[in-house]
């Protein structure tokens, strides 16, 4: 099934906070039921959080009311800043609410069907642009989910992935945890499980130690911003992953579609990093007022990407 999906006049979506122990879809009908899924990380992911903005902006146009609808698209565009996408997926079905709801709608369509054409292109060019750089196996490093869960099938980083297995050339996957809401351990490990794919679960930290035992020959992951100079803004954790592969001299690659580069960005630093709730972090282990920063987000600088790949192209150091 699809990660997100249209229904005739709703969303349909899987709730990734209740996987891997239940899978469940969730019916969204109003444009705040959607950014309630957004923020509290039913559907996440750059690619997926593309095709929730622009399906959003459509249910908001079913009222037939151009500035409410703009309002919402607005609150919408805002609900989660650094992941480029979903202000890319809301300004392109926004951009159609003066031609109706059902312009509208032809639009976020053209969106959630080319995510998926996308996707299998980005995971078909890296697999191939890694064989060519290191023949067979390709053993890798992960971090987060960038599976089909952060798209609507297939996935950028864990398309790589599949494409790799899928031609025999995979040897093993490493994934983090990704703390604190384990985005790694729930999600990237149900479905490297559901793929019959050789997996093991290491901690964030340790990461790094995997790169630098020399236990993969590659770090694979994908990006919520690329920004026009390529620094690469992805989840927290994912710089020490390139420092590490910098270190070993391995090939640290970031597979994104290309709506995730961002030419109005001009560095890393541009960036609004989203801070979550500290409840996030803090639980009965934790002494009682303890402070606590949770950055959802690092940068990697663009001298430490050996390789974007995107559907259209791969871009390498320069």
């Amino acid at each position: 099934m699809r990660t997100i999906d249209w229904r005739g006049d709703h969303i349909e979506l899987i709730d990734q906070t209740r996987l891997p122990g239940e899978l469940v879809t969730l019916r969204i009908d109003t444009v705040d039921a959607l950014v309630d899924a957004i923020t509290r990380l039913a559907v996440r992911g750059a690619p997926a959080l593309g095709v929730a903005g622009a399906l959003g902006v459509a249910l908001a146009a079913r009222s037939g009311d151009t500035e409410q609808a703009a309002r919402q698209a607005e609150t919408l565009r805002t609900a989660r800043p650094t992941a480029v996408n979903l202000a890319w997926g809301v300004d392109r079905a926004r951009a159609r609410l003066g031609e109706g709801p059902d312009a509208v709608l032809a639009e976020a369509l053209d969106i959630l069907d080319a995510d998926v054409r996308v996707n299998r292109a980005v995971g078909s060019r890296g697999a191939r642009w890694l064989l060519d750089a290191l023949g067979r196996p390709v053993n890798v490093q992960t971090h987060c989910n960038a599976g089909a869960l952060a798209c609507v099938e297939w996935g950028t980083a864990l398309g790589v992935v599949r494409a790799l297995h899928r031609d025999g050339a995979l040897g093993h996957v490493y994934l983090n945890e990704t703390r604190p809401l384990l985005q790694g351990a729930r999600l990237t490990a149900w479905e490297l499980a559901q793929a019959g794919i050789a997996h093991t679960l290491v901690v964030d930290s340790a990461g790094p130690s995997v790169v630098a035992r020399g236990m993969v020959n590659a770090v694979i992951v994908g990006a919520d911003r690329v920004a026009a100079n390529r620094d690469v803004i992805n989840k927290v954790g994912t710089y020490p992953l390139a420092l590490a592969a910098a270190r070993a001299g391995i090939p640290f690659v970031v597979a994104a579609p290309e709506s995730t580069i961002d030419p109005d960005t001009p560095d890393g630093s541009a960036v609004t990093i989203e801070v979550r709730d500290p409840a996030e972090m803090l639980g009965t282990h934790t002494p009682p007022d303890t402070a606590a920063l949770n950055l959802a987000f690092d940068v990697t600088p663009a001298d430490l990407v050996t390789a974007i790949v995107t559907e259209d192209r791969v871009l390498t150091a320069r």
